[in-house]
């Protein structure tokens, strides 16, 4: 979506996304999730954004995957899968224990 800024630094849109076509009872879902004053419109944005910024990151953590696997192949150094295993269990168990502590 394209955007300009007027003089308040507001911004104002410029383009449109394609209207879409669905299914009476998606769009009563949708209606039925609504935050108080959000616009049917507003809800589709925020999604597009949110699979948007979601798309971007998973494709960055592909690509940082394949870097890692070239350079592990290059190097010859790999890390033990039991390794990985046990640096996340105890990362899980100190936000565990963080959490019941707050």
């Amino acid at each position: 979506m394209h955007r300009k800024y007027n003089a308040l630094g507001a911004s104002m849109k410029t383009a449109t996304i394609p209207s879409l076509r669905v299914d009476p009872e998606l769009r009563r879902s949708a209606e039925s999730v609504l935050h108080e004053g959000e616009s049917l419109s507003g809800f589709v944005e925020h999604a597009i954004r949110k699979t948007i910024a979601y798309r971007q990151a998973e494709k960055e953590f592909v690509v940082r995957g394949l870097v890692a696997r070239d350079q592990a192949r290059q190097t010859g150094h790999y890390v033990e899968a039991s390794a990985v295993l046990d640096r996340l269990q105890g990362m899980l168990d100190k936000a565990k224990a963080g959490k019941s502590q707050a």
